[in-house]
């Protein structure tokens, strides 16, 4: 495989950041990954975490050096990342369970699988322009489904953060995969959460993709989209990729022709600060409980 691929991740107008952002790839299989904790939630950021870890993990358990079937893992392991988060919730017996979108994505083969719950996105852009892009599992998407309001007017109606899908809780996700499909030479794959699609229309994502390399668009998207949020805005992040393009310029440019036969790379944020009502000498041990809860998921 070669590509070129740049993630970022910013705390906008919140006290804290509570997106995550990874991807991992093996000789033949890349997995990117992106997950909003939702705010409305106690830590949710500790949701993130742990659903980008699971996936991660339980891709770096599963490539050798490809996925048998890209959209089983991509469903199973969100599953699983679900189930991480309750036992994490139980263990330290917290008065709400941390919620979290995710957007996840696996490309092997010169062929794309992806999947999501909640309203954190992946978009794919040709020459052309959009091929597709996720649809939000939000009030405001159903109601535009409807023909009640506009796509427009999603970004401003009053029930734009409002999601009736999510990993954690007692309602089990409901995982949308979709068909797969396949990648041509330039294609740019983007996921990222609300706070950076919310901020921005899709004809400016599609234009600022394709007039500059990969790293200084998505750094300009993140500037403009920060800029027009304002001093209240969402955490935004995420990650994009351009197939089998050459360098460039702040970008990691990958080639994995060299790499071992059962060998993988992971580029990860780093482990959030552990919740705020735990007592110093609880932390090591909260930190502990999470990994242990994250391992017993992603080896299933």
């Amino acid at each position: 495989m070669r590509f070129s691929i740049y993630q970022a991740s910013r705390q906008g107008g919140r006290r804290y950041n509570q997106d995550r952002v990874a991807y991992s790839y093996s000789r033949d299989a890349l997995l990117m990954v992106v997950a909003d904790g939702m705010g409305g939630h106690a830590h949710g950021e500790l949701a993130a975490q742990i659903t980008v870890q699971t996936l991660a993990e339980t891709f770096q358990r599963n490539v050798k050096p490809k996925l048998k079937d890209p959209a089983a893992f991509l469903r199973g392991a969100i599953e699983r990342a679900h189930d991480a988060i309750n036992q994490h919730a139980n263990t330290h017996k917290l008065s709400e369970i941390p919620h979290t979108t995710c957007v996840a994505c696996v490309v092997q083969d010169d062929t794309m699988w992806w999947a999501h719950v909640g309203d954190s996105r992946l978009y794919l852009f040709s020459d052309n322009g959009l091929v597709t892009k996720t649809r939000d599992h939000s009030t405001v998407q159903q109601m535009c489904d409807d023909g009640l309001i506009t796509e427009e007017a999603m970004q401003t109606h009053p029930d734009r953060n409002k999601i009736y899908n999510c990993l954690g809780g007692f309602m089990p996700p409901e995982v949308e995969v979709a068909r797969p499909l396949p990648l041509s030479e330039r294609d740019t794959l983007l996921l990222c959460t609300d706070g950076l699609w919310g901020a921005l229309t899709e004809e400016q994502i599609t234009a600022t993709l394709r007039a500059f390399p990969l790293a200084r668009a998505m750094e300009f998207l993140m500037d403009h989209a920060e800029l027009r949020a304002g001093s209240h805005g969402d955490n935004l992040s995420g990650v994009a990729m351009t197939w089998g393009a050459e360098a460039d310029a702040g970008s990691q440019s990958v080639s994995t022709l060299s790499m071992p036969m059962n060998s993988f790379t992971t580029k990860m944020d780093d482990f959030p600060a552990p919740p705020a009502d735990l007592a110093e000498d609880e932390v090591e041990r909260a930190i502990a409980e999470i990994q242990n809860a994250i391992k017993k998921y992603s080896g299933k």
